[in-house]
């Protein structure tokens, strides 16, 4: 940063600017390919069909992409109005204030590198599925009940480079190879999709039950619904690239909308072929996916088993490829819309002026530098704590929508634009309604996040605590005027964290004291539980 604090100065010196370069086919393919990563192809045929069954998770996921609708008008307002590099962090500066952009910056910059670290960590998973653990080699730990290796690790690593090296050689490479890639896993899933609904049945399998049967029809398809936004989370990430575009932005909306509906589209498809086969030994498809961690290789992986079992090693060959393309494609995708938004912050003095410039190609190659070392340590986190982190975007994905409807509202009320202030006000009552439910999970009986991810909440606001005191006793030009707004924001936020861990664990130890008695008493116990039990029972008794 400039010593004065004059970080506008080094914006205006510095001659190169990004230049327009992205077809509206390069922008739905990174909004698609952000969108979608390694968990719609393995995580969501267990964690949808295992709450919902697949009509309540169809049912939920439609939901979610008419709020996702919504959210793709808002972007469409403000991009029009605000053109700018950095997304929703410009639109929030420029209605309400760098305050409050500080806020809205800080959550999208862990929600969009989480999902990049995830999908980056998803390489070594891959090839323990497919590659025969070709790189599970020197074992260095166990965290968390993860097994960390020094090959992993290291090709992780690679991968992450390889992948920074690509967006900061070519922009017009990267856009090319995004849209290949997205049209490859598009193809591959629609293709295993219709040949598996084409040849379902005729081995007397059944899509029965459509629902749970212990649950509430509705109660299932409120809880896919509230946690929808985390299958849509980067797909409104082309907005940090507004600068780039070669189009119009007044088509930004057919983009996204298309981009939404492929999205949505998409899981739907792996959702109904995860159901459509299932192994001899198992009863049904609920059988299947409740006893999916007795089965190993593709038979643990629903949505590949399908495509074996109706196309053979074909199927399987489809499915990898289409997998590989969605890793990279979300690598890809998000790794530039975190460079745009920390050379966007930078601009305005919250990060140090060196990564507000870009080389000669208009890329911000500092940017990408930055992400990348922060990343160093990830791989050696092991996957269980990577998944506590990603759990964060479906709390990060409310607040940011919310913040979106909150600025379409306030300036749509301004102009008069009496539809969109009743669209925005509409979106804001339903995601305030998602963030209830995330952050007071006991009141719903009804837990969707891990007890951890409140824990990486209340850390990360403490921590934007300490990081925007930093930027305050350096703003000389005063631009952080509201200042009180973020202190008790982030203040707010880490005690709502902290009290629904504590409540989190208080339950969990609980349920755990009851499970112990319940084998003390029923005289299944080993002699730890036993013991454990006895104590428990002697303390509550």
């Amino acid at each position: 940063m400039l010593k004065n604090g004059n970080v506008q100065a080094l914006s205006t010196n510095n001659s190169v600017k990004f230049q327009p370069y992205l077809s509206p086919l390069a922008v739905w393919a990174l909004s698609v390919g952000s969108a979608i990563g390694w968990g719609s192809l393995v995580v969501t045929s267990k964690s949808y069909l295992s709450q919902a069954g697949p009509m309540g998770s169809i049912i939920g996921l439609l939901i979610g992409f008419v709020m996702m609708l919504m959210v793709s008008s808002h972007y469409h307002f403000l991009a029009n109005r605000y053109p700018s590099t950095g997304g929703l962090y410009n639109y929030v500066k420029e209605i309400f204030g760098y305050d409050r952009a500080f806020l809205i910056a800080w959550f999208m910059f862990l929600i969009y590198i989480s999902i990049f670290w995830a999908n980056a960590t998803s390489i070594p998973l891959f090839a323990r599925y497919f590659l025969q653990s070709v790189f599970k080699k020197g074992y260095l730990f166990t965290i968390f009940g993860y097994e960390v290796y020094l090959g992993e690790a290291i090709v992780t690593l690679v991968v992450m480079w390889l992948v920074g090296l690509l967006c900061m050689k070519s922009k017009k490479a990267t856009a090319r190879i995004m849209v290949v890639m997205v049209l490859l896993f598009t193809v591959g899933i629609t293709v295993c999709f219709v040949v598996a609904m084409f040849g379902f049945g005729s081995n007397g399998t059944t899509m029965s039950p459509a629902f749970l049967p212990d649950t509430e029809v509705l109660r299932q398809i409120v809880r896919i619904a509230f946690i929808s936004p985390w299958a849509f989370i980067g797909f409104e990430s082309v907005s940090h690239s507004a600068e780039e575009y070669r189009f119009k932005h007044s088509n930004m909306f057919r983009v996204l909308v298309i981009s939404v509906a492929v999205t949505t589209a998409l899981y739907i498809f792996i959702i109904l072929m995860s159901v459509s086969a299932y192994p001899e030994s198992c009863s049904g498809w609920l059988d299947y996916i409740s006893r999916l961690d007795e089965f190993e290789g593709i038979a643990g992986l629903p949505a590949f088993y399908a495509a074996n079992h109706y196309l053979g090693n074909f199927g399987v060959n489809i499915l990898m490829v289409s997998l590989l393309s969605l890793v990279l494609t979300s690598l890809i995708g998000m790794l530039r819309t975190v460079s745009r938004l920390t050379y966007a912050v930078a601009q305005d003095g919250i990060l140090p002026g060196c990564f507000a410039t870009l080389n000669s190609l208009q890329i911000p190659v500092n940017s990408i530098l930055l992400i990348l070392l922060v990343s160093l340590p990830i791989p050696f986190f092991g996957r269980t704590a990577i998944g506590w982190i990603v759990d964060t975007t479906t709390i990060g994905a409310t607040i940011i929508y919310g913040f979106a409807s909150v600025a379409v509202f306030k300036v749509s009320r301004q102009e008069g634009a009496k539809m969109n202030e009743f669209i925005s006000g509409i979106c804001l009552f339903i995601l305030v309604a998602f963030a209830v439910f995330l952050l007071f999970p006991s009141a719903f009986y009804d837990y969707t996040i891990e007890t951890e991810t409140y824990v990486l909440m209340a850390v990360w606001s403490f921590l934007g605590l300490l990081y925007f005191h930093w930027v305050i006793r350096h703003d000389h030009d005063r631009k952080f005027g509201k200042a009180i707004i973020v202190w008790l924001a982030l203040l707010v936020f880490i005690v709502l964290m902290a009290t629904t861990w504590a409540e989190r664990l208080n339950e969990d130890r609980e349920n755990e004291i009851i499970s112990d008695i319940s084998a003390y008493i029923d005289g299944t116990a080993d002699a730890e539980i036993l013991d454990r039990a006895r104590m428990s029972f002697l303390r509550y008794s």
